[in-house]
């Protein structure tokens, strides 16, 4: 029995990767002109699927809100709130292939939907389900539940005073780079959930969730390494480049761990457990 069980989740794992595999590359070779700027839109459509399970998990699954961190969610609302008021007045941070036209916007706007979705079911809909007492990164001299502010805030700042000017408009420039820097903290409250967890079992669904943020990520930073050069400011800095994909480093560098971890669990189909006190505590 427990073969099967092992079986029918290693089934379920690949039957829904590969499912967003396949949509991708349906989109890549029919919507997107096959340009390399897609890798853009690929990263986009990888955050979607990930906040698309985490709904899944919530809202029609496991119906509860354990394990999640709502700082996290809070996080990722700002970011594609932020990255949709850029992209949506200017074109200057758009991928240059087909997808840019309309569909990498209409991505975004998913994700936004999502993570608002689940900032409801962890808040409302199964808010006592929520486990905000393992939810703690940062509470400290801060009200309840207000520790994602340690991230939100000097994020903000350092966009402000180093941002590219692809816009050629401050408010739409320093909104993208504040959702790029943003975002590669985003996952910190997560991860520091994951570590608080009992016997630092993480559920799958949510691990799917947090995996592909990363891939997401990974996918950028693929664009940008061979990009950052555009990414310059007034004076013809490049220095916005390089903190972009510096910021991208440290999300994989806060993610090895998780990586590791997930891959063995998916591997041998068994429920993924972190150290609670290894590489993850030590990095958040």
């Amino acid at each position: 029995m427990k073969t099967s069980n092992s079986s029918k989740t290693l089934n379920n794992n690949i039957i829904m990767w590969a499912c967003f595999f396949t949509v991708s590359m349906f989109v890549f070779f029919l919507m997107s002109g096959k340009d390399f700027s897609f890798l853009m839109t690929y990263g986009s459509m990888s955050r979607t699927f990930g906040f698309g399970i985490l709904n899944f998990k919530m809202h029609f699954g496991g119906k509860k809100a354990a394990g999640v961190s709502l700082k996290t969610l809070q996080l990722y609302v700002i970011v594609f709130a932020m990255r949709l008021s850029s992209i949506i007045r200017h074109e200057g941070y758009l991928p240059y292939d087909k997808t840019g036209d309309w569909l990498y916007h209409l991505i975004e706007f998913l994700s936004l939907g999502f993570s608002i979705s689940a900032v409801y079911g962890c808040t409302v809909r199964f808010g006592r389900s929520y486990q905000s007492s393992q939810d703690s990164f940062g509470e400290m001299n801060v009200p309840p539940g207000c520790g994602a502010l340690f991230l939100a805030v000097p994020t903000l700042l350092l966009a402000m005073f180093i941002h590219p000017t692809l816009n050629k408009d401050w408010l739409s420039d320093v909104a993208w780079t504040y959702a790029m820097y943003l975002e590669s903290v985003a996952l910190v409250p997560q991860l520091f959930m994951f570590q608080k967890a009992v016997g630092g079992i993480v559920e799958m669904l949510t691990a799917h969730f947090v995996f592909a943020l990363g891939l997401g990520r990974a996918l950028e930073f693929i664009f940008w390494f061979h990009s950052y050069q555009e990414l310059v400011n007034n004076s013809g800095s490049a220095s916005p480049g390089y903190i972009a994909l510096f910021s991208q480093i440290i999300q994989a560098l806060l993610l090895i761990d998780f990586y590791w971890y997930y891959f063995k669990a998916v591997k041998n189909s068994t429920p993924m457990v972190l150290p609670q006190h290894g590489g993850l505590s030590n990095l958040v």
